[in-house]
This record gives structure tokens, sequence and C-alpha cells, in this order.
């Protein structure tokens, strides 16, 4: 720790002891509170599915919300999240993607991620496209892939 860092921290250190005692009351649990006082909050919207569209809310730390599996997709979340790492970037322009169309589904991912605004799509035009979508798979809300059609929906009997 360098001379300069030292002596900031010890100018700082009375500050830090005068803040008064119910500052350090426990954070209220739940959505809308974790919302309100910095929580992870996430909006997930899937659209172009099918009859499956549907939107989300969900909380993460505590997970709760309208999302049908709060905990496993915060879960997922929490898997991915690494340090300096953007875990909604979106694939790099330059990237060498087999060229391979999953479908018309797209999604919109929008909130707060790790103390960070989130704004992500997400869709599957290509196999980069895809193998991004199925690692949110358990956050959309459907397992890998789109929403398997049941024999009456693909016009089968």
């Amino acid at each position: 720790m360098s001379l300069r860092s030292l002596a900031l921290a010890a100018a700082l250190a009375p500050a830090l002891l005068a803040v008064p005692a119910a500052s350090a009351a426990p954070l209220p649990l739940g959505g809308a509170e974790a919302l309100e006082t910095g929580g992870d909050h996430l909006t997930i919207t899937v659209s172009g599915s099918g009859g499956h569209d549907r939107t989300y809310e969900l909380y993460c730390h505590p997970a709760g919300g309208t999302h049908p599996h709060p905990q496993q997709a915060c879960d997922q979340l929490d898997t991915q999240t690494k340090w300096g790492k953007d875990v909604f970037a979106p694939v790099p322009e330059d990237a060498n993607c087999t060229q391979i169309y999953g479908g018309d589904e797209q999604a919109h991912v929008r909130g707060t991620w790790a103390g960070r605004p989130v704004n992500a799509d997400f869709n599957k035009r290509n196999g980069c496209e895809m193998a991004r979508w199925d690692r949110f798979s358990t956050v959309f809300a459907q397992s890998k892939g789109s929403p398997k059609k049941t024999s009456a929906e693909s016009g089968r009997s």
C-alpha cells in the first residue's frame, strides 16, 4: 500500500466511525424492496416464440418476482458472473459463427445485475447467438432451445 493510500485511509477513518447506527440496520427482503435498496432486478421479455411469449420480473439476493423458478435463474446468473466480465455482453462482431438459424425467438433483458445497468438483446440468428441463448435458458424460463411444440400445435395428431 502506498504512503498516499495510507494517509487517505487515516484521514477517512474518523468519518466512517461517525456514520449513524441506523444505517447499519438490515436491508428489507423481497422484490420491490430489493430494487429500492440496489438489489439485482431484471425484467425478462421473450417474444417470437409461437404463442409462448412471456415477461417476468426476476429479483435476486434474495430470489423472487414473477419468474417461475427465481432461485434457479439467479443461480444460473451467479454461476456466469465473473469479476471484470459482462455476463450480458453481446457476441463480438468479429466472431466466427456457424450460419445456422435457430428461429424467431428473441429476448430482451433490462434492469440491474451486480450493481450495473443491463439492457441486453438475445436472438438465435446463428450458432454463436444460439450458444449465448442456451447459457440463459433458465433465465428465459425454458429448457435449452425453443419451447417444444405439442402434437396439436405442430398440426399432428
